[in-house]
């Protein structure tokens, strides 16, 4: 778990994930002002990760580190996807030679899900939401536990 009184670090840029068999959704924050922001979600595919357009996202940005939410059940055992979704986070650490750090994703697509049905019911929000849509507002939740001092 991260130490909040820790000495604060310098400005840097974080990329989130949230890893899915059919999508990863992607979000980008920053330590400065502590938010998070969705991006677009890559596809996964047969023969896994567009590791492509994941390699754009890290290029455009930049980051110092890369979170990867990790789904446990609510009892705090590993959910069907822990190990594929910690495999993702090695591998990307792997290709792009970043620290990985990890948070409990549990939940966080109801959240996201929630959050952005109240933004189309006030308006803020006007077209369809969409599954990518979902999955990358899941990963900005994602990156908003690991900046409030979430995680591994």
């Amino acid at each position: 778990m991260r130490d909040p009184g820790r000495a604060e670090r310098p400005a840097i840029t974080i990329l989130g994930f949230d890893f899915g068999l059919r999508r990863i959704g992607i979000a980008s924050g920053d330590s400065v002002t502590s938010t998070a922001a969705p991006r677009r979600a890559v596809a996964m595919r047969a023969d896994g990760p567009d590791w492509a357009a994941i390699a754009h996202e890290v290029d455009a940005l930049k980051p110092s580190i890369l979170i990867v939410g990790v789904p446990y059940n609510e009892d705090g055992t590993p959910g069907r996807l822990t190990v594929p979704a910690r495999s993702f986070g090695a591998a990307l650490g792997r290709r792009f030679g970043l620290p990985v750090e990890y948070v409990d994703e549990h939940g966080s697509s109801l959240e996201a899900s929630a959050a952005l049905k109240h933004k189309r019911a006030s308006g803020e929000l006007r077209r369809r939401i969409g599954r990518e849509a979902i999955d990358s507002a899941a990963a900005a939740v994602i990156l908003q536990r690991w900046l409030a001092g979430e995680g591994e």
